[in-house]
């Protein structure tokens, strides 16, 4: 698949090329990848004619013709690699049973057609040989940066691994940088995915490790293992992140991302998810990310902040939720701070705000939608980044459509909508990949002093929801301090009451402001009432 988008038009044009058609195909999107209540382009052949059509499936995976056509055959052509069908499609065709192209992820389906068909209706959808693939469709159009002429590169990859024979692996490599590697400024990443191995490696991250340890052990193996040094757990800092159907990531000109020199570890971890269904064995890959980098300093070091809730059990959903929220805030008791915003970057002391220029969302596997707002003045100004499709499967590094301007005494707020319906008990946040997080790491210029800027509700008022649960139902939650909040939270009978007294709490009582510095420490900040 390939595509091109004109924002002047708001339509998508999309290119298919089919290796070994057979008896025709199906591509579409649908909200969540699933083949129910999907929005559809057929090609299929009866043996003797083929036939192209717009198309919707019903909840029970059956097709229908769509009474709008809005998936425009523009051609098909036969070549030696294959047929090629070009299509065309507006975002928004005011069609109910058509899917609406924004700008997040777009689950894109496909289906392949193995036997002639007498009739669209005469489909079996189930029996199909199909797939799914996350992408962003409606990247922003962004001129590339000219790159310098003293620009080098860097791979850090994976040696020569052999993806272990099961559906999910998280792989971890520890790389070094040379022996006194002076400051340079990142200003340009890719992919480097070894051939054959597209459809594995489902996405990358390259972390630098905590400057404060002088070193790090070699480690070469799963991320979960045992054999995994603690020590690892100690490179969070992200360098360069990269996700399947991603492009190559540039900052603008007049930033880059500052490693090496003083102050900065030498050692780096690169984390590789391979996503294997089909349980190959023997695989090998070397794949990773290529760093492009310059000792030509730009004029402002880039920083990564992180907006959302903080990492703690306080936050909860209960099980059995469709659409539960939750929301964090970045008020204006960490962007007034002395060395938060507006008040002297890190590489720009002169500079009154700050440039927001990319972001990377993040939940784990209950997350749906994620969006952060910039508020000003107690009103909300400007959506930073949103995504009402967003999948934990697809994680990468989003530039914005334009840079957002952020102000001493804005607030950043992030929401995150659940879906629990699978869970038979709460889900509490945390670092487990069972457990939830709503995050928001915001790239921008000039670097500052504050790198996470994250609420949660005060402590002391979920002491007296536990307390009313207890008035009002039968089942005891036991509230002595021996017993952990977690399991607190695991006995609570979720009827709808307790349901709704929760809501009302993330909404409305006092939150816990956190707003660290890049070496960790707290800024000194004070229980604040919700914006």
């Amino acid at each position: 698949l390939s595509w091109n988008v004109s924002y002047p038009e708001q339509a998508v044009h999309f290119q298919l090329l089919v290796r070994d058609l057979q008896f025709g195909l199906l591509f579409g999107m649908s909200d969540r990848g699933e083949f129910e209540n999907a929005d559809l382009a057929v090609l299929w052949s009866d043996g003797h004619n083929s036939y192209f059509g717009d198309a919707w499936s019903d909840a029970k995976g059956q097709l229908h013709m769509d009474s709008q056509q809005d998936y425009q055959l523009l051609g098909a052509r036969r070549a030696p690699e294959g047929l090629y069908l070009l299509f065309r499609r507006a975002f928004s065709t005011c069609d109910p049973k058509d899917y609406l192209i924004e700008d997040g992820t777009v689950h894109l389906l496909y289906g392949i057609l193995e036997k002639p068909v007498r009739s669209l209706q005469a489909i079996n959808i189930s029996a199909m040989h199909r797939g799914l693939q996350r992408v962003q469709l409606l990247k922003p159009n962004i001129t590339v940066p000219e790159l310098p002429s003293d620009m080098k590169t860097m791979e850090i990859t994976a040696p020569d691994v052999v993806i272990p024979s099961q559906e999910t692996t998280y792989w971890c490599y520890m790389a070094e940088l040379p022996d006194d590697f002076p400051k340079h400024h990142i200003i340009m990443y890719e992919p480097v995915i070894t051939a054959g191995n597209e459809a594995l490696v489902h996405h990358m991250e390259v972390f630098q490790c905590a400057a404060e340890f002088d070193s790090f052990p070699h480690y070469n193996g799963p991320c979960d293992s045992k054999m995994k040094p603690d020590r690892l757990n100690y490179c969070r800092h992200v360098l360069a992140a990269w996700a399947m159907g991603a492009q190559a990531f540039y900052y603008p000109e007049e930033a880059g991302l500052a490693f090496g020199g003083p102050g900065s570890s030498r050692y780096l971890r690169l984390e590789i998810h391979y996503h294997n269904p089909l349980v190959f064995k023997g695989r090998r890959d070397s794949s990773g990310i290529r760093l492009y980098y310059t000792a030509t300093l730009r004029r402002y070091d880039a920083g990564i902040m992180e907006l959302g809730l903080v990492y703690t059990p306080v936050m909860a959903i209960p099980p059995g939720e469709d659409a539960f929220v939750l929301t964090g805030y970045c008020t204006d008791k960490c962007t007034q701070l002395r060395d938060g915003i507006g008040h002297g970057g890190l590489s720009c002391p002169s500079s009154r705000h700050i440039h927001i220029f990319a972001s990377q969302l993040h939940t784990h596997l209950a997350g749906r939608k994620v969006v952060t707002v910039l508020s000003r003045d107690g009103r909300e100004r400007q959506v930073v980044n949103a995504d009402g499709h967003y999948s934990p499967h697809f994680q990468e590094i989003r530039m914005l459509k334009e840079v957002v301007a952020v102000f001493p005494g804005d607030e950043l707020i992030t929401t995150c909508t659940y879906n629990t319906e699978d869970r038979s008990r709460a889900t509490v946040g945390g670092f487990g990949i069972l457990e939830e997080m709503c995050v928001n790491y915001v790239h921008y210029y000039p670097q500052t002093q504050l790198e996470l800027c994250k609420s949660a509700v005060d402590p002391g008022y979920l002491h007296r929801y536990f307390n009313l649960v207890n008035r009002f139902n039968d089942e005891e939650v036991c509230t002595c301090p021996q017993v952990s909040v977690p399991q607190q939270f695991f006995s609570v009978p979720w009827n709808t009451f307790n349901r709704d007294v929760l809501k009302s709490l993330y909404n409305f009582v006092p939150i816990s402001m956190h707003c660290n510095k890049s070496s960790a420490v707290r800024f000194p900040v004070r229980i604040a009432s919700q914006p």
